[in-house]
């Protein structure tokens, strides 16, 4: 796929056959891990606490391999974008190889430290026969996710989202059949649910890596390059991209520590709200992973007015889509919280939470937007500080100063206010980034000079 190819019908258009097909496959993904978390409920409290305990590790792991999906799809794209697919190959090869061997060693190293880590986080003397069962199937699982993401990000940085969509709904279906048949017909038990993952992850490896080596999408000819400038590079991008992915959860702890301060149905209602801000923002989930191929083919090919163009585009969608999303849960809040609560301290405080904080949901979608797009231009450091700013400088002070004068009330207004403050901050970091990236262009001497 070309930059040609990437505008001839419409860079609107492009896009949305870009997303869709990702925002099937966010949808598969969220959906399994839910079933799969009510399946190991069903085992009983032991279980559940030992699944809780593996959680940070997880998104240890997670961090590190979407920060390397990132900056493998960045330098891929770019590097095509400038027309040079063989190198684009190799480096497929090089993300692949390089990745796997460094979620081994940090699974390794999980292992090794496993029982001083959860005996740090908490757990009981009696867990830890019932964790060490665990983990070994639960660290291959992160390893075979690990290797089938690497897989994803290759075939999108070369324009191909159908196909990742695709399979990350069979691999999900196919850990939910096969996740009641480990656990409970083969009596494995929550190490059963560990290996219905490896045995799906394993399912997609096998599908997918065949396909990108039978479309020439990547080569393991390493040698053909030299992998020290080519390892520094994936680095640069690697490292701020994986710590914007542990800010979150960071920032989460922090936010459901200040909400505990008003009581256990405060900390319920905020629950519930940050579980459904999570399902009302998967399109632009899915728009984070459809827009860096196209912005990294423009970017290498020299077409800035090209990525311009495809931001405003999808801005534009993300402010309308949320607000219609905002103003849906504007109209079903009274319903909607009667049913999913029956306590009614913990239905209206959720009540005051809908009918605030979704409203801010298409500034926090542009920020996340913006963190997405500056990675995919070669700038990880300005994704990193728009992270970092939204967190630390416009949403838990403002949390913080709600709290302070209005209450729990004041803890939903300061959410909006922070997401509001956010989106501004972020779209302003993102233009500063494009004019020192079109600053650089013209400095930059003309071939033959």
């Amino acid at each position: 796929m070309t930059t040609d190819d990437l505008t001839r019908h419409g860079l609107g258009r492009t896009l949305f056959t870009m997303t869709w097909p990702m925002l099937f496959g966010v949808v598969s993904l969220l959906g399994f891990q839910l079933v799969d978390s009510a399946f190991i409920a069903q085992l009983g409290v032991d279980p559940l606490a030992a699944l809780a305990f593996t959680l940070p590790m997880q998104q240890l792991i997670i961090g590190f391999q979407v920060g390397l999906g990132i900056a493998t799809t960045a330098i891929i794209s770019r590097t095509l974008g400038a027309g040079d697919a063989a190198l684009a190959r190799r480096q497929g090869g090089l993300v692949v190889v390089s990745g796997a061997i460094a979620v081994a060693a940090l699974g390794l190293l999980l292992w090794v430290l496993r029982e001083p880590l959860v005996t740090l986080l908490g757990a009981e003397a009696d867990l830890l026969p019932l964790i060490r069962t665990f983990w070994i199937p639960w660290l291959l699982s992160a390893w075979c996710g690990a290797v089938l993401y690497f897989g994803y990000s290759v075939m999108r940085a070369h324009g191909d989202t159908r196909t990742p969509g695709l399979w990350m709904v069979i691999t999900s279906l196919a850990n939910l059949v096969l996740d009641p048949l480990f656990i409970f017909v083969f009596g494995w038990g929550l190490p059963g649910a560990a290996w219905a993952t490896v045995t799906a992850f394993t399912l997609g490896i096998a599908a997918i890596y065949p396909a990108l080596l039978r479309r020439r999408l990547m080569h393991f000819d390493l040698l053909a390059i030299n992998p020290a400038p080519a390892l520094r590079q994936l680095a640069g991008i690697t490292g701020p991209a994986m710590v914007s992915q542990l800010m979150p959860p960071i920032s989460a702890m922090l936010a459901t520590a200040l909400v505990a301060g008003f009581g256990s149905s405060a900390v319920a209602a905020w629950g519930l709200g940050t579980r459904l801000e999570f399902f009302s923002i998967v399109v632009v989930l899915a728009l984070t992973m459809s827009m860096p191929p196209m912005i990294g083919r423009f970017l290498g090919a020299g077409e800035l007015h090209h990525v311009r163009s495809l931001v405003r585009i999808a801005v534009r969608f993300v402010l309308i889509w949320q607000l219609a999303i905002a103003v849906l849960w504007l109209l079903l809040s009274g319903v909607f919280t009667g049913l999913v609560s029956s306590d009614g301290d913990v239905a209206a405080a959720l009540h005051d939470y809908l009918m605030r904080v979704p409203l801010s949901y298409g500034a926090l979608g542009v920020c996340m937007l913006m963190v997405s797009v500056c990675n995919a231009l070669g700038m990880p450091m300005r994704a990193l500080t728009i992270s970092v700013a939204r967190l630390f400088l416009c949403y838990l002070p403002l949390l913080w100063a709600g709290a302070w004068l209005m209450g729990l009330t004041g803890v939903f207004n300061g959410a909006l206010a922070g997401n509001l403050a956010a989106g501004l901050m972020s779209w302003m970091l993102y233009r500063q980034g494009m004019a020192l990236l079109e600053q650089r262009r013209h400095e930059a001497p003309s071939p033959g000079c």
